[in-house]
């Protein structure tokens, strides 16, 4: 069950007014704590020489305003707004006549400082979190000068209050820039994942198309019927290649306007059941290939499904257009636990290197996301081999 989303109220206030609401609900206490409520005695707080008085109203409206304006400047210039608070939170305890900054007068600093945190730069809530220490300290060490009392313990608690806010702000600071790390690489992996998806798709289609091409070329006035052909063959891989694109550029388009949507459902994309058909495009393009299957042959989960006829595809592309060679051999071996593919030539070209194109380094990609084992290279005695060891998730038979 996923975590309850804030509530509305809270999204919609923003922290300046929050800031400001907290200065609010201080003052009140503060005078609340003076009056003598029901049930009391006596009030629970002395009521200082000049609260009442002109001067004393007169700083409590002064700190009232630099915390409005202090709140204000929070989004633009988060230090000067820390500032401004800070020093609303001095002056309104000024006509209180008390050795230490109550707690209701730093509400305020409190909410103002974990917003800076949880928004603003680590180093920027770093200087803020020292400006309030230091603020403590230096109304503390102003009263020791003067030969005053003061109130360690309130400002021991003051502090500890300051001390949590920062951690909570800070705290959703790294919640959002883990997210934000974490949604930065699923759009590299999305954007590799479409980069292999074109290249294996296009690059075997214009490899089929080139030798088809080719062919047609070389017959075509000896062999017009046989020209035909391969000519059909160019049309049919064109189309679905031009199919394919557009499948893949509207699905693109619809998560532009859909966040969260993928490039295709995986069980839409081509699999081990189309190696077969793969192989029948190929060999009527001029490269015989020979599909043999070992073992039982069994539903694959879709993301193995598809990286396997992928790593096939690609390999059988590059016999196409590198090897020389005028057959291969696909094997696919259906083990406990595991599908091991093999596609070996014969040719005389390079069928491929790892330092070349983006085809075997696709390959490698696609093996290693699944943790599986890849090897690409020469034959002895001539020719190229390819091998892909897939490993399957606990539970597939």
């Amino acid at each position: 069950m996923s975590a309850a989303s804030p509530s509305p109220l809270f999204r919609r206030i923003p922290p300046d007014v929050w800031t400001i609401l907290a200065w609010c609900a201080g003052t009140v206490f503060t005078f609340l704590i003076r009056l003598r409520l029901p049930g009391e005695s006596v009030a629970s707080m002395n009521t200082g020489v000049i609260f009442y008085r002109w001067d004393g109203l007169t700083m409590l409206i002064m700190a009232t305003a630099l915390t409005l304006a202090g709140s204000r400047l929070l989004f633009r210039r988060p230090i000067a707004a820390i500032v401004l608070v800070l020093a609303g939170s001095v002056i309104g305890t000024l006509p209180l006549s008390v050795g230490a900054i109550p707690v209701p007068q730093f509400l305020a600093v409190d909410v103002a400082l974990c917003f800076v945190a949880a928004s603003g730069r680590r180093r920027t809530s770093l200087t803020a979190a020292g400006l309030v220490v230091a603020t403590l300290a230096g109304y503390l060490a102003f009263r020791v000068l003067r030969g005053w009392s003061i109130g360690t313990s309130t400002e021991l608690a003051v502090m500890m209050t300051a001390l949590i806010a920062w951690l909570i702000g800070n705290s959703v600071r790294q919640a959002r820039e883990h997210a934000d790390g974490r949604r930065a690489q699923a759009v590299t992996a999305e954007r590799l994942r479409i980069a292999r998806e074109l290249h294996d798709m296009v690059a075997h289609s214009i490899g089929i198309i080139a030798l088809q091409a080719g062919a047609a070329r070389r017959v075509i006035d000896t062999q017009p019927a046989r020209a035909r052909d391969a000519l059909g063959e160019v049309e049919t891989a064109s189309r679905e290649t031009l199919s394919g694109l557009r499948r893949m550029l509207g699905a693109l388009r619809q998560a532009e306007r859909e966040e969260g949507t993928d490039i295709a459902p995986l069980d839409e994309m081509p699999g081990l059941a189309d190696v077969d058909r793969l192989a029948e495009t190929t060999t009527a393009a001029g490269v015989h290939v020979d599909v043999r299957w070992h073992g039982d042959r069994r539903p694959l989960p879709p993301e193995v499904d598809l990286s396997a006829f992928r790593i096939i595809q690609e390999a059988v592309t590059n016999v196409v257009r590198h090897a020389d060679a005028r057959s291969c051999t696909v094997s696919i071996d259906h083990r406990d636990g595991a599908v091991l593919l093999e596609v070996v030539d014969g040719g005389r070209g390079r069928g491929g290197t790892p330092d070349t194109g983006y085809g075997l380094a696709g390959m490698r990609e696609r093996v290693a996301l699944l943790h599986g084992d890849f090897s690409a290279g020469p034959v002895p005695g001539g020719g190229f081999r390819v091998t892909a060891e897939l490993p399957l998730p606990a539970g597939v038979a």
